[in-house]
């Protein structure tokens, strides 16, 4: 989660903190993503790495954009 405001003094803030569990044994825990693994598990992995390093790479981002914005 974030807010950006243009008028405001500080424009752009990241609220989320930073992860703290496994994004991966995360999404296992959801019924949809362990019916895929049942399925498909060598596909699953695949795409559980690839959901991880995704949700990674978008929250170095918003953090990024909040220190652009400072």
């Amino acid at each position: 989660m974030f807010r950006y405001n243009p008028a405001a003094e500080t424009k752009f803030v990241v609220d989320s903190k930073a992860p703290t569990a496994d994004y991966i044994e995360f999404i296992k825990s959801e019924t949809r993503y362990a019916r895929l693994a049942q399925s498909f598990p060598q596909r699953a992995e695949e795409l559980f790495e690839k959901a991880a390093k995704h949700a990674a790479a978008k929250y170095d981002r918003l953090q990024k954009m909040g220190k652009l914005y400072e």
